[in-house]
Formats: C-alpha cells, structure tokens, sequence
C-alpha cells in the first residue's frame, strides 16, 4: 500500500461526495425487491401529504365558508370530505410506516454486508499495513465509522426523496393556485438551498476532523487499558490522562466547529421559513381581500409553505450526520479499495510420496513428505529445508537500513541461531523468510527457489513460527493449539501438548483441555500461555521452525521441562532461533552473532568461545544485549 493511501485512510477526506454516496447505494442491489416497495411507500406517503394540503380549499370553500351563519347546515358532503382526507392521512401514515420498518431491516443487512467485506479484506492486508496502525484506529473502522452509515440510510436518503417529491409536488399545485404566492416560496427555497451548501462547504473539513480524532482517541484509550498494569506500576496515571486531555481537547475543538456549522442550518432555515410563512399570510390576505383568491386557496397555501419549510428544515437537523457518515463511509471504502498483499508466487507445497527409485509422486493424501510443485511444468521440488539469503539489504523505512548485504545458509534439518543486540536485525530476518515483508535487494532462497516464486500460503505452511508475545483466542485449549493444523484430531493436538510438556498443567484446569480461555488466556501464567503456543507450533509439524526468543517468557524451571520436548520437535527440522539467554542456543549448529545489521561472527558454541569476540564476550558476561 503506498503513502498517499495510508495519508487517505487517515485523513480520511469526503472528496467525491456523490461517488461515495453511490457506492452506498451498490449495496442495496441484494435489497432489490425490499427497496422497490421502500420507494412506493415514499411516493404515496409524500403525496399523501400533497394531496391532503390540497384538499383543504374545496373543505372551506365549498362546505364550510358557504354554510357560515346558517342554522342547520347540510354537513353530508363535509363529512364525506373529512373521510377522504382520513383515508388520505391513514394511507400515508402506513406508508410511512411500511417503509421505515423495511429501511431499518435492509440497513441492518447492508451494515453486515459492509463489515463482512471490510472483515475480509483485512484478513489479505500486509503486515505493515497492522504495523502503522493501532488497534483503536481499526476498530473504528468497525464500530463509528460503519455505524454512521445506519441514519444515512435509513433516514436521511428516503427523507431526501420524500422531500423532493413533496416540495416538486407542492411547488406545482402553488402554481396551478397562484402565481404571485408560488413565487414568494420558490424564492425562500433558493436562499434556504445556498445557505445549506454554503454551510455544508466550509464546515465538511471539520466533519471530517472529527471522524481522525475519533479514531485517534479510540486508538490511545485501547493503549492506555491494555497496559493498564504498566501505568499503575509507574505511577502514571497524572501523565496519562494530560495526553488524553490533548486528545480530548483537539476532539473538542473540532466538535465545536462542526456543531457550530451544522446547528446554524436549523435555526437560520427555520426562522426563514417562518418569515416565509408570515409573507405569504400578508400577501395572501391582501389577495384574499382583493377577491383574487378564496380563504380555502390561502389555507391550502399556508399548510404548503409549511411543507415545504418542514422536510428541509428537518433534513438541515440531519446535516451534521450526514456528513460524519459520508466521510466515515470513504474511510471504509478506501480501506476496502486498498490493494491487497503482493502475493505473484506460483509455486505451491504439494504432499508427495518418494517412490523406490528416489522420484517423487504428487498425492492428496497427508504425508509426511512435501515438494514443491511448478505448476508451470509440474516439476516437484522435494522439500528440504534448506534457507538461504544472498546478500539481502532491507530498510522498513527509507535511509534507515537494518539490513546490509547479509548472506547466511541454514542446511537441512540444521539448527541456526541469531544472537545480537537489540535492532541488531534478528526479528527482520525471520520476518523476511515468512514473506512478511518482502526483500528489498538480494534475494531470499527455500531449496533453491526464490520466495518470491512461492504462493505465500504454502510458504507460511511449511513454517512453524513461536513468536515471544503468545496470542491466545477466545475458546477452549484444545481449540487454541488445534489452530496451528485445523485438520488436526483431538489425540494429535493432546500429543502435540504432551510434546511440550503442557499437558501436566493442561490437566489440572477446571475442565482439563475443554477449559475456556478468554482475554488472551489471562486467567494462565505466562510461561503456560507460551507452553500453548509451542504446542500450537508442534500440531502444525511443519519442516521448518522459527523460534523468536519462544522461551523469553518461561521462567528457568519450565524452561527445562520443554528442553526434550523441544529437541524432539526440532529433530529432522530445520530450525531458526533468536534468544537473549545463550544458555539455550549452546547446542545450535551455528550461532550467527549480528550487530547493527551485520553479520559479524559465525560459527558453533565451541568455536565462537576461541574466538573470544563478541559471543564470547556476550556469554562470559563482558558484554550485554543492549
């Protein structure tokens, strides 16, 4: 994803209004036959509203001016008329209430179908898109600004069509009773149209403002709770709420201005439709007086003039929302727009059986041999295990490089260490190799296939990864390891735990594997959630591992428990370790020691101890990891 598109995610600017708004309306396509009967009920129940307006003058003028001072009027037809205009009223009102209940169903479905989407596309962004984002920014991308959405819809756009129809309506029957009238309220509803797109101009940035600032303190509050233990630790509960105050206070600031300019449009179009109205009383009169037009034809005018003020003074009311959605919908749809993980590797993992004469057979059963398979030339490739980078150079952001020109192997079934200070590049390495990001110059080789050329998903299955920060999910423990191999059975993911000896304290929960874990398994020590995620890595059985600093976490004791577990699950394996404590890399086939960026030794335990550089002054406790 380039910068100008996370600049837009952010900023997150209503610059095409209408193209937005059309995008909305692209997803009632799967509403088609809901939104027909929407716009039916609308049309009636606006010109229900025309229609009953209109038949006020005959009321008047025919059955009530005429019988004025008699004794015993003939009210037949007057009550005939007052059902009519019953009927009129109850057709609009059911109308009304018809498409409100529709509205709100199909806004709940387009709601889902737009978080659906929106949940999707996250699962193909890359890493760095998660890594220059917080967590309380994404999550208001599901939360507000979705949810602004709902009254757009839901209200505001049948409200606008209503309003259309009403006022075209109405604007057509003050015509056909008087032109001078007619005249008098179009021109109230021209000014009332410029003061709202005036407004609706210079106040849109800080509708826009407020949406950034929204997320902004989503993001800081989810930060603050989460290392809520932190805070009261360090005594910094006076410093965190100054930074939420500035947070709050430019949220603030912002707010101001946008309820400023959006509760001027209700009471300036409110008070001109009320001196609107007033005219048309004055000039009105005079007509009537004059005999020019009837009492029933300035009655019917008036309740116009109201109808046509209402449906635009309440739609200004709406302004602010309005706003606040159509930016919060671009966030969204500029999210969901973004381009995806680069992914142009072709080559895919494929399980295989080795004949006798050493030629490998593609199969769909499970085996516990793989190749990869060209699908170019079905070629199979057996998979070894054998990793190399050549000259690799790599920066996350630009003249920043973390990387410089490192070449390293790893031999089948070999296990290689990195040890260095911190930032010495360790973690990039791996990250590398996992495809997380991608190489900027050199190039990265898997038994001698450029990564580049493998399908990441069958990249990243052949790789076993125990991170040192465990993310445990909501569910039972069976199901957090069953996530490394979801075809696993229960008996494999119980071996896989037995593996990494967790099953001792697995067995002493409440309910044994089938307990419940929620909160990222808050209710297990540390050592036990990464006894989890070793035990996910182990069910997954995949040919090469990647172990960063995976026992940081484990006090000295627990440790010692998973050390034959853990040869056992590395055996035959290719295997990449970072680790601060060089007690646990003594055994590695060779311990790669980086310093910024560099490789600046290589070799095993004994021969970087005779060399008495920096490992041997790392182990002998001369030197530290800084």
């Amino acid at each position: 994803m380039s910068e100008k598109h996370y600049r837009q995610l952010r900023t997150a600017r209503a610059e095409n209004i209408p193209a937005t708004v059309k995008r909305i309306f692209s997803y009632l396509k799967a509403y088609k036959v809901q939104m027909v009967i929407v716009l039916i009920c609308i049309v009636i129940g606006a010109l229900t509203n025309v229609a009953s307006s209109y038949f006020i003058t005959p009321v008047i003028d025919k059955y009530v001016e005429p019988y004025i001072g008699q004794t015993n009027p003939d009210l037949t037809q007057f009550i005939r008329m007052l059902y009519i205009l019953a009927s009129i009223y109850l057709s609009g009102t059911i109308a009304s209430y018809i498409w409100r209940k529709l509205m709100s169903l199909v806004t709940t479905g387009l709601l889902h179908d737009i978080r659906t989407q929106l949940f999707n596309k996250m699962q193909n962004m890359s890493v760095k898109f998660y890594d220059t984002h917080t967590h309380g920014e994404l999550m208001n991308f599901y939360t507000n600004d979705v949810d602004t959405i709902r009254p757009l819809v839901a209200d505001t756009f049948p409200q606008l069509i209503s309003t259309i129809i009403s006022v075209s309506g109405v604007i057509i029957m003050m015509f056909r009773q008087n032109l001078i009238l007619a005249a008098i309220a179009v021109l109230s509803l021209v000014v009332m149209s410029f003061i709202t797109y005036y407004l609706g101009k210079f106040g849109r940035k800080y509708f826009i403002q407020v949406q950034k600032n929204v997320s902004d303190i989503n993001g800081y509050c989810e930060e603050m709770f989460q290392g809520l233990k932190v805070i009261k630790v360090f005594q910094h509960e006076e410093e965190s709420i100054k930074e939420f105050k500035k947070y709050n206070d430019r949220m603030y600031s912002v707010a101001v201005m946008s309820n400023t300019f959006g509760g001027m449009l209700m009471p300036i179009n409110g008070n001109l439709a009320y001196v609107t109205y007033a005219i048309i009383a004055m000039v009105g009169a005079k007509l009537a007086i004059d005999g020019n037009i009837t009492i029933g034809t300035l009655a019917s005018f008036l309740l116009y003039t109201r109808q046509i003020a209402g449906p635009i003074s309440n739609l200004s009311q709406q302004f602010n929302g309005m706003m606040m959605a159509i930016s919060g919908a671009e966030r969204v749809f500029n999210l969901i727009d973004s381009p995806n993980e680069v992914d142009d590797g072709k080559i895919v993992l494929v399980n295989v059986v080795k004949n006798s004469d050493g030629t490998l057979t593609e199969t769909d059963k499970k085996t516990d041999d793989y190749a990869w398979k060209n699908p170019q030339d079905n070629s199979l490739t057996e998979l070894k295990g054998d990793i190399r980078l050549h000259n690799v150079t790599f920066s996350y952001e630009p003249n920043k490089i973390v990387l410089n020109d490192v070449s390293l192997y790893a031999k089948p079934g070999q296990k290689i260490a990195f040890v260095g200070s911190t930032g010495a590049g360790k973690t990039t390495i791996t990250n590398l190799i996992n495809r997380f990001y991608d190489v900027e110059q050199g190039s990265i080789t898997y038994d001698g296939i450029n990564i580049k050329d493998i399908k990441k998903s069958s990249l990243r299955s052949s790789l076993g990864v125990v991170l040192q920060d465990t993310n445990l999910f909501s569910g039972t423990v069976l199901e957090n390891i069953r996530y490394g191999n979801l075809q696993a059975t229960d008996e494999q993911c119980i071996e896989a735990a037995k593996l990494a000896n967790a099953d001792s304290f697995i067995s002493r929960l409440p309910e044994g594997y089938n307990t419940m874990l929620t909160a990222n398994g808050m209710n297990l020590s540390q050592g036990q959630r990464q006894l989890l995620n070793i035990a996910r890595a182990a069910v997954a059985d995949p040919p090469v591992l990647i172990l960063d600093e995976a026992t940081s976490s484990i006090d000295t004791h627990t440790e010692r428990l998973i050390e034959k577990g853990m040869d056992k699950l590395m055996k035959g394996r290719t295997v990449f370790v970072i680790a601060h404590r060089l007690s646990t890399v003594r055994n590695s086939n060779a311990i790669i020691v980086l310093e910024h960026g560099q490789i600046v030794e290589r070799g095993d335990h004994d021969d970087l101890l005779e060399q008495k550089g920096r490992y041997y002054q790392l182990y002998t406790g001369k030197a530290e990891l800084d």
